[in-house]
């Protein structure tokens, strides 16, 4: 369910709708549409993995990326190379907003601008749109609007209810495949042709080229993060130099 045949047949099926759009500009007023989004948690090289399956397929859609992750760097050689690749490919980019705690709704919209502004002045092109990290029921609640900048939450995108199950009927239909579970739905025929309004949420991190189980995909990621690290560390100086094939053949977690 989370292999890159997988994906490829949703995209597929949007494709034939009619009612694709690659972008939340592109959605705006209209009566029907079907957005991809996709929250990118843990590995940019997922994210960009994923980017080129939709390449592949003459489809784009929107990749949100944290500025405050312990998981990777934004910022680094290798990663800025990747998102700016992205970008010239016709993918969207926006910012994958942390609350990092922050409940004061006046100084999260601050923080909201403060982020885009510096996250374009580093990619060298303009950041208009982010989604929430986890985002709490008070800011759904809050419907965060700001001039010129885009929320994959406002009410244009995302219908919020208090308690929602799969079945529940609201404006705008929203899948999610959080914690490796589609949630209120799968991006079936069903789902995709039986809503006006579609959003549907991905992350990167969660699908692969073989596609995993919730277990096994979780010991890849590690290993790849595992040779990242030696990889990384073997790039800024040579005083482990001697040890780095060691360590890369131990293969601690390879997976099985």
């Amino acid at each position: 369910m989370f292999s890159f045949e997988d994906y490829r047949e949703i995209i597929r099926l949007i494709q034939s709708t009619g009612n694709y759009v690659s972008s939340y500009e592109e959605a705006l007023g209209r009566e029907q549409f079907i957005l991809m989004r996709h929250d990118v948690e843990y590995s940019v090289s997922r994210a960009y993995d994923l980017a080129k399956v939709e390449s592949s397929m003459d489809f784009t859609s929107t990749f949100f990326f944290q500025w405050t992750n312990n998981s990777y760097n934004i910022l680094s050689r290798r990663n800025l190379s990747m998102v700016r690749d992205m970008h010239e490919r016709g993918e969207n980019i926006g910012l994958h907003f942390a609350l990092n705690g922050m409940t004061d709704m006046e100084l999260i919209r601050k923080q909201i601008i403060k982020e885009m502004h510096m996250l374009s002045e580093m990619l060298g092109f303009e950041i208009n749109k982010f989604s929430i990290h986890r985002p709490s029921r008070d800011v759904l609640r809050e419907n965060i609007k700001l001039p010129g900048i885009i929320n994959a939450y406002q009410d244009e995108f995302f219908t919020f209810a208090e308690k929602v199950s799969e079945d529940m009927v609201l404006n705008i239909k929203y899948m999610s495949d959080a914690n490796h579970i589609w949630r209120y739905g799968y991006p079936d025929r069903n789902n995709i042709f039986g809503h006006d309004k579609v959003q549907i949420l991905t992350h990167p991190f969660a699908w692969t080229k073989k596609g995993y189980d919730n277990f096994e995909n979780y010991q890849k990621l590690i290993q790849e993060k595992y040779e990242e690290i030696v990889d990384s560390v073997d790039g800024e100086c040579k005083d482990f130099g001697e040890y780095r094939d060691w360590f890369l053949e131990k293969q601690i977690y390879q997976l099985k």
